[in-house]
Formats: structure tokens, sequence, C-alpha cells
């Protein structure tokens, strides 16, 4: 055999090598990783089913819950026949915020501050009531008469007339402002007056109720009046005249009946000031209080 032959056989061995190797690594690899194949329409069946089964089934209930009958549903979902809302019925209400004792440095007697209304759901007829009394005689005394007019969730606007009574001579202003659930709950009623002769005052109260329990209740109160021009035959003088700050205590035996004690604070400031020393009176001073609140 010449070399040439030698040589021709060898590269055809070393071709025959090359050519078996990947079938040889094909067989070993399906050896060692078997192909899965896909399950059959009787075995995805039996699978599935136990799961459809469990599906259907109703829930189990534990036996202490009694089963669900039709009366339970129609009391769960009862006819209410609509709702009524901003309906013609006539309400009222009726506050006495404060029917209370006040005691401290000269002053002493009986307070009143009431409030309430009758008409509908967005239109009001609004009534203030206020006065006080020291020794048997009437100190000071308002009230007022208002239209009131719902214009959001939790404002009126008002307007109406407010006759003084106490100190001097009767007078007449005309009245309008705003009132309220400010907030965070403060109530608030923010009022400005015209008189005559173009005189002219506003008052502003905020008050605020802290539940310590469901009966037991704080109530801070502030009042502050502010007048355009001095009046010397009332006392009156111009610009920040009175301010009252007050926090009564107060304990609820039915929601409409409320027993209380507190502390007030009245005084009074600039020209007003000026007026009461020199009619020999207080300029201001803390003030012990006890009263009734009631509602109906």
């Amino acid at each position: 055999m010449t070399a040439t032959h030698v040589r021709a056989a060898t590269l055809a061995f070393v071709w025959l090598l090359v050519g078996l190797a990947p079938s040889a690594r094909a067989q070993e690899s399906h050896a060692e990783h078997p192909q899965h194949t896909a399950p059959s329409a009787s075995q995805a069946a039996s699978e599935s089913a136990p799961q459809a089964v469990q599906d259907e089934r109703p829930a189990v209930l534990p036996p202490f819950v009694p089963p669900l009958t039709d009366d339970d549903r129609r009391a769960a979902f009862p006819d209410v026949h609509g709702h009524a809302v901003h309906d013609k019925d006539v309400n009222y209400f009726v506050l006495f915020d404060q029917l209370e004792w006040q005691a401290g440095g000269q002053s002493q007697g009986p307070v009143l501050n009431s409030r309430g209304w009758i008409g509908r759901d967005l239109d009001r007829l609004w009534f203030r009531a206020e006065g006080d009394a020291e020794g048997g005689q009437v100190g000071e005394a308002d009230t007022h008469l208002m239209y009131g007019r719902r214009f959001s969730r939790w404002w009126d606007a008002v307007a109406g007339v407010r006759q003084d009574f106490r100190p001097g001579a009767p007078q007449t202003w005309a009245a309008f402002g705003i009132q309220g659930l400010a907030p965070y709950w403060f109530d608030v009623e923010a009022t400005g007056y015209v008189g005559a002769s173009g005189r002219t005052k506003a008052r502003l109260e905020v008050e605020y109720e802290l539940l310590f329990t469901n009966r037991l209740v704080l109530q801070p109160r502030l009042e502050a009046e502010i007048v355009g021009r001095s009046d010397p035959e009332r006392g009156v003088g111009a610009g920040l005249s009175t301010t009252d700050l007050g926090f009564r205590l107060r304990y609820e035996v039915r929601r409409e009946v409320a027993p209380y004690v507190g502390l007030t604070w009245h005084n009074t400031w600039g020209r007003t000031a000026d007026f009461a020393a020199a009619a020999g009176e207080e300029r201001g001073g803390a003030r012990f209080v006890t009263g009734l609140r009631v509602w109906f």
C-alpha cells in the first residue's frame, strides 16, 4: 500500500468519527433527559374533575350558623319607599344653651342665652335671645329674628332684625351674617349690624364640644363684640368692646337635659373699659357659673 492510500484511509476514518459523534451525543442526552409527552384527554379530565366538582359544591356553614331564610332577606333589604330629601315637613328646634347663675367680683345674677328655629330643611326662621340681671334689675337684653337659608351642607346665611332693650333706650338694628359648622367641628356665628345714624357693630361667637365620655362634655366658648362708633349713653366704646371666654363642663343626664358648672371671664376693652370705670363698674374679671342646658 502506497503512502497515498494510507493517507486517504486515515481521512476517511476521521470523517466517520466526526459524523457519528452528534448522533451519539443525542442518544446520550435522550437517555439522561427523556421527553415529556402531553397528557391525554382522559388524564386531563381526571385531574381537573375534582376541582370542578369542588367549585360547584355549596359552602358548608358551621353547625352554629342558622340557614338563611326569606324572612332574613326581607329584614336585611326592607322596602323604604324612597328617601325623602328636602321635604316639606315643618320642624323646630329650641336650645337654652345657658340657663345659669354667675357669681364673681362685685356682680352676680342670672344669665340667659337661647336660640332656635322653625321651618324646613333649607328655609328656616331663626331666633336668638340673650340677657342678664344684677341686683334684681335687667343689665343687658337683646333678641334676634332672622330668616335663614341653607347655602351649603354646613352653613346658613341669615338676615333680619335685632332689638336691644337694655341698657339705655331700645334700639333696632338690621342684622345679617352666616352661621354653621366650621372645619374641626367649631360652631360659629358671625353677625354684622347696621343701626340708626349709620351705627355699626359686629359679633363673633365660637364654641366647641370636647367629649370626655358620651355624656361628660367640656364646652369652651368665646364671644367678642366690635363697635364702629362710640355710644356713651350705653357705655359702649368704638373698637373691640367686650369679650367673654368660658369653659362649661356638663353631664348629660339625658341628651336634652344637662346640668353644668364652669368658669367664665368677662372683659371690657378700650373706650368701653373707660366708660365702665367712670361709672364705678368692673372692667372685667372671672366668674363662677352653674346652670342647666336644655333643648327640645
